[in-house]
């Protein structure tokens, strides 16, 4: 008898591991909150790596298809002063498949395929050791049982309280993001400014990244370090001075606090407000924020970088849920991988009694490489969001292929 396994969430993580389970022929359910595949924006863009998002896609029996919809020209890389001086033009040589980009959107509609998804499935627990098997809890107060959960649902995953107490931390960077829409047509300096991939603005303990995406929209990162709750601190009287001491990044804050409260909703109120932030930034880049249709907070948070458990026999974790890392670049490439690595492991076990030790070994394997990349990753934000900005510039250049 096969051994009944869902997977919890449909984003790159659970779907690389459902498609390659599908692959070989075993039977999974993919189980997502979202009431629909459409039901919400994808998000931006991806790079796929060779060795790992495009292996995991090699697996999945989908590198071809992948590799007719991304964009290996999204790879190039163009750095700025906050003054608007070109510091470095990375592009990509015309036959550079290492990082190329692709629209979430696209990806998931990829991977999907044929895979019979449960939508409008929110869990709320899940609960091993029960006789039956892993008992999964939903919103609706239905309850199903499976001998093997998988929560690739991210970083607030409803499943790892079932293996771990971990919780996500606040890195002390905040990212805001907009986007702009049609901007070769609507916008054609910005399309300039941008080129085919992304650019970066690195400053004092800030940056603004845009990056292309297909079908002419552009996403807008604003990031910042700063307290959690500054939307709400900013209109308290704070003795910067007394803090300017203890706090490496009071320059931002002392910014940020000559503003008034700010109401997250309101658009025009953010915009004056990260306008102001960035006070002084070349008039290109502030275009960036100003012609932005919308705004975005989102805090960044992470896992601690050793992150690990006690192994609990019928559930284990994948992606954002196991190992919560900074958005450079790292964590959907690993989420895919892993995926795409346990439901190989998986499909290789002929007993049933021996699901449990493949699962187990996955799990020691994910650690260690993961561990590794947190690290990287965290080094990385405090580069690029650092009080010396040349420290983003030289992260770059490490690297950036000769």
């Amino acid at each position: 008898m096969r051994p009944r396994i869902a997977v919890i969430g449909s984003g790159p993580a659970g779907l690389s591991f459902a498609r390659v389970l599908h692959r070989h022929g075993r039977p999974v359910t993919v189980l997502e909150r979202d009431p629909a595949r459409d039901a919400r924006p994808a998000g931006g863009t991806l790079d796929l790596h060779k060795g790992l998002g495009q292996l995991a896609l090699e697996k999945a029996g989908l590198l071809a298809e992948f590799q007719e919809l991304s964009r290996p020209e999204g790879q190039a890389m163009r750095i700025l002063d906050t003054d608007g001086t070109v510091l470095r033009d990375w592009q990509p040589r015309p036959d550079d498949q290492a990082n190329p980009e692709i629209d979430r959107g696209q990806l998931r509609d990829l991977m999907l395929g044929p895979l019979d998804v449960q939508w409008g499935r929110t869990v709320t627990e899940v609960v091993p050791g029960s006789r039956d098997g892993v008992l999964v809890h939903f919103s609706d107060g239905q309850q199903e049982t499976y001998d093997l959960v998988i929560g690739a649902d991210g970083a607030w995953s409803r499943v790892r309280p079932a293996v771990s107490s971990a919780t996500p931390q606040y890195t002390g960077v905040t990212s805001v993001e907009t986007s702009l829409d049609d901007v070769d047509t609507r916008h054609p300096e910005l399309a300039r400014l941008v080129g085919d991939g992304s650019v970066g603005v690195y400053g004092v303990n800030r940056a603004i990244v845009a990056q292309r995406n297909s079908g002419g929209h552009v996403k807008v990162h604003v990031q910042f370090r700063v307290e959690l709750d500054w939307h709400t601190r900013l209109n308290r009287h704070v003795d910067l001075d007394r803090h300017a001491a203890l706090d490496r990044h009071a320059d931002l804050n002392r910014h940020a606090a000559l503003d008034a409260s700010l109401d997250l909703a309101d658009v025009e109120a953010v915009r004056s407000s990260l306008l102001a932030l960035f006070d002084g930034w070349a008039a290109p880049v502030l275009d960036l924020l100003r012609h932005g249709t919308a705004f975005v907070h989102r805090p960044l948070y992470v896992l601690p970088v050793s992150h690990t458990w006690a192994h609990v026999p019928g559930v284990t974790l994948l992606g954002d849920a196991a190992h919560l890392m900074p958005p450079l670049g790292a964590g959907a490439n690993l989420a895919m991988l892993e995926g795409a690595e346990l439901a190989e492991s998986i499909a290789a076990v002929r007993d049933p009694e021996a699901l449990d030790e493949a699962v187990r070994a996955f799990e020691e394997q994910m650690w260690a490489r993961a561990s590794t990349w947190a690290n990287i990753t965290a080094a990385g934000l405090e580069r690029l969001v650092s009080p010396d900005p040349s420290q983003a510039v030289a992260l770059f250049d490490e690297v950036q292929p000769s």
